[in-house]
């Protein structure tokens, strides 16, 4: 299991990756590992507002569905259309290629919260 280090971890399986007022959000090597064969992606409107740990997306795979949840609050400014074609990105880069969205953070303080990978890891294991 892949757990970059530079990024932060949720409960749910989401990262985040924040650079300055910018955060870029995804699911983790273990969520698309749990989750197999991914097939679509729900995304939420570009200049949405949304708050931390409320829902905004949906991965759909083969054998399940997972709502994915909002590790702090934001704005959407972007969305990763090429996942509309290509989902299955995501099982196989899902910290690069993989993204699904991008935030203007409202408040970086709430990111405190989340595991750094060494929590994460171990959050994994005791599953």
């Amino acid at each position: 299991m892949k757990t970059p280090s530079d990024l932060k971890y949720t409960k749910n399986d989401e990262w985040l990756k924040i650079e300055g007022d910018t955060a870029t959000i995804g699911i983790s090597d273990y969520a698309q590992d749990a989750l197999n064969d991914i097939v679509y992606v729900e995304f939420p409107d570009v200049g949405a507002t949304l708050n931390q740990g409320v829902t905004f997306g949906v991965v759909e795979s083969v054998k399940a569905a997972s709502d994915i949840f909002m590790p702090v609050g934001g704005t959407v400014t972007d969305v990763n259309k090429s996942l509309e074609d290509n989902p299955e990105t995501i099982n196989t880069d899902p910290y690069d290629k993989g993204w699904l969205i991008k935030i203007k953070v409202t408040d970086a303080a709430e990111a405190s919260s989340l595991m750094d990978s060494a929590d994460y890891i171990e959050f994994c294991k005791n599953r």
